[in-house]
């Protein structure tokens, strides 16, 4: 297949080291040399983005000689990796990386003069992992020839809400990347944005949640019409269980937008859960390809789901780490104004819920959080419901789900799920399948979930030796 225009993303290990950005860099350059125009989005080098949470945190509680020590760490890894790309000691890049580490130095001793971390101030310090990888990316591609320019997020055009942490972008934002980026693309340049990240309407900058680079990928390629988006991931694609797991998983080759969402959300580390909205209105299809073998065709995502002769379910996948929160008392019976306070509590402390349960006695209601939620999930029911209801914390729970289009209107299909886990021993405490049909989710006990995942993954045929 010919393409005009291409947005490319890369994650953290593939912009580990100077090799590994070097490497990456070939492969944008690859496709720029056959004609393609691409957009490359970058994500911080592996590692950066908790080292940068790691340090706002020590500068919070006063311990400003750790923050600045991980500080020191960060730059000479940045300097080292430019010098290794080919930088000189006085070259832009250095000057740029060595800038911004200072201006980081500064936001950090802030946070420490006040004792105080707002979610503001979070942002700023944990977007400098994409901002400084950005320079690096730009200067490989022009040591591969090309010409190169780089950009944060908010340059790029990203516009969002203020939403700290969480940001979601603004509508008028695609126009402003279409602007900003199509003259470049005219020119002959390669942009290299800066991806998680972009800016309020003051000019503040914003992060777009953990795993937000896909997300700045797919942003991008709405605003530019790609012809398709490219995830560059250390996996071949997205796989059929995780690999670490389950030995014989397989790539899936063909996914629908809802079945990825439904992957991502239920703990595939593969995109972010947003990562397909914005692809879902212009239907552009999203490639997850593997960076150690480019020429396997990875994972298309795209509108419509391909269903597999026979198998009707596509990937099984797990949360670990969840609580079931139980609240339980007769006060609960058939009053609708006890269920609606509970979910008010819960969306006040901006939770998210994994699975929701009720009793047909409607005399319980089981909530599947995770596990660092559980804490604030407590204290909000026990503020918000009534004294007379109980509400207990059972930690050590994973959600396991089964995810397919081709389980719509198949009989038998939650059947084999537990038949499957009843042959292995596995407790359900949980069960959940929503109306769309595309997928099962139970809640198991922690340390069966791995057994659970086996089990599961065989009964549906999904290894390499039955697939």
């Amino acid at each position: 297949m010919s393409y005009d225009l291409l947005v490319m993303k890369f994650g953290g290990t593939n912009m580990q080291d100077s090799r590994a950005i070097r490497h990456s860099a070939s492969l944008a350059a690859r496709s720029v040399r056959v004609g393609v125009k691409v957009v490359v989005v970058v994500s911080a080098m592996a590692g950066v983005t908790n080292q940068l949470l790691k340090l706002a945190d020590a500068a919070q509680s006063g311990d400003i000689a750790a923050a600045n020590d991980e500080i020191a760490l960060m730059r000479t890894r940045h300097f080292t990796a430019a010098q290794e790309l080919g930088a000189a000691p006085d070259s832009v890049t250095v000057r740029e990386i060595r800038e911004m580490h200072e201006t980081l130095r500064q936001a950090v001793y802030g946070v420490y003069l006040l004792r105080e971390l707002t979610p503001r101030s979070r942002d700023l310090i944990v977007a400098f992992g994409e901002r400084l990888s950005a320079p690096l990316m730009s200067l490989a591609l022009e040591q591969d020839g090309l010409r190169a320019h780089h950009l944060s997020g908010g340059e790029a055009g990203i516009l969002t809400d203020s939403h700290f942490g969480n940001a979601k972008p603004m509508p008028n934002t695609y126009e402003r990347v279409k602007d900003r980026l199509s003259g470049l693309l005219s020119a002959g340049v390669t942009p290299v944005v800066a991806g998680f990240m972009g800016e309020t309407e003051k000019g503040a900058i914003t992060t777009l949640g953990r795993g937000g680079t896909d997300f700045s990928a797919t942003i991008v390629g709405k605003a530019l019409g790609a012809d398709e988006v490219w995830a560059w991931k250390d996996v071949d694609g997205v796989m059929s269980a995780d690999p670490r797991v389950v030995k014989d998983a397989q790539n899936i080759e063909v996914l629908s937008y809802g079945e990825v969402m439904e992957l991502a959300y239920f703990g595939a580390k593969v995109l972010h859960p947003l990562a397909v909205t914005p692809l879902q209105e212009s239907g552009i299809p999203l490639r997850v390809k593997s960076a150690a073998d480019p020429d396997f065709p990875g994972t298309l995502v795209q509108a419509q789901p391909r269903d597999e002769d026979g198998h009707p379910v596509k990937a099984v996948t797990a949360i670990r780490n969840v609580s079931i929160i139980n609240v339980s008392g007769a006060g609960v019976l058939g009053i609708p104004e006890v269920i609606a306070s509970v979910f008010d509590a819960i969306a006040r402390e901006n939770v998210t819920l994994l699975m929701v349960s009720q009793s047909s006695s409607m005399s319980n209601v089981s909530l599947a959080v995770q596990t660092v939620d559980a804490e604030r999930t407590l204290a909000a029911l026990r503020a918000g419901v009534s004294l007379e209801l109980k509400v207990e914390e059972q930690p050590g729970v994973a959600v396991l789900a089964i995810v397919g289009s081709g389980m719509r209107g198949q009989k038998g299909v939650s059947a084999r799920m537990f038949t499957a886990l009843a042959d292995q021993d596995v407790n359900v405490l949980m069960i959940s399948q929503g109306s769309s049909e595309l997928n099962v989710s139970v809640a198991v006990e922690a340390a069966h979930v791995d057994a659970a995942t086996l089990a599961v993954h065989r009964a549906f045929g999904l290894g390499a030796a039955t697939a």
